[in-house]
């Protein structure tokens, strides 16, 4: 007899989702109905409302009286916010990584980007878009900021709502942004690798720009997945 599954934790719940924003799976918009996600993930529906609630306060999911929860859909201004915030923190985070990275942490880096190219020359632009936050949060996460680190790890995750919402129409387009990337990351590698934390801050802040500068406002919102097919068997 097949023993049964051990139910998932709170927190194996939200990482999962978490996960599925940043593979680009749950558009902006989505509703998150509580009964299916219960059915999807096999724990109770008073599980799932407190998951709902800490991605509420990290601006990632909105709860709406009588209305219920949905993935955030941000506005142009919120978009341009949170670049300009990016722009704040990462530039410092990036220096302080380069004071503390060891081998080991830079080499977490070069498969990063490895990865994030294979993922471009396969096509899956949404694996691609999602290994390029996993960059910005392996600098976050050995920068010895805490405080900072969360906060990105928060601005990443709008950022995967920004990218889905606002990304170019075209898929050339969309192409040519991420191979734009893999290149800027690769010379942010550069920087590091030299200790040059002047050069690297440069070069994040001109990274972050250009990211930004390749949305585009008037783009099509995707459509709704189907939570039970996401999650089901997890």
């Amino acid at each position: 007899m097949k023993p049964a599954a051990t139910p998932l934790s709170d927190q194996a719940i939200y990482e999962r989702m978490v996960s599925a924003i940043l593979n680009h799976q749950l558009p902006p918009g989505t509703k998150l109905v509580e009964d299916r996600l219960a059915a999807a993930f096999g724990v109770s529906r008073t599980r799932i409302r407190p998951v709902l609630v800490r991605l509420a306060n990290e601006k990632v999911v909105t709860l709406t009286p009588n209305r219920g929860a949905a993935i955030a859909e941000p506005s142009e201004a919120e978009a341009r916010e949170v670049f300009e915030v990016r722009r704040m923190i990462e530039p410092l985070l990036v220096e302080r990584f380069i004071a503390r990275a060891t081998a080991a942490h830079i080499q977490a880096l070069k498969h990063c980007i490895r990865d994030e190219e294979a993922a471009r020359k396969a096509g899956d632009m949404r694996r691609a878009i999602r290994l390029s936050g996993d960059f910005h949060l392996q600098i976050a996460e050995h920068a010895g900021h805490q405080t900072l680190g969360g906060i990105l790890r928060e601005l990443v995750s709008r950022t995967s709502l920004i990218l889905m919402a606002y990304s170019a129409p075209h898929i050339q387009a969309r192409d040519d942004a991420t191979a734009c990337g893999c290149q800027e990351h690769r010379a942010l590698l550069a920087a590091i690798q030299l200790r040059d934390a002047k050069e690297a801050a440069r070069l994040m802040r001109e990274h972050l720009d250009r990211l930004q500068a390749q949305l585009s406002f008037s783009a099509t919102p995707e459509a709704a997945p189907d939570l039970l097919a996401l999650f089901g068997g997890t």
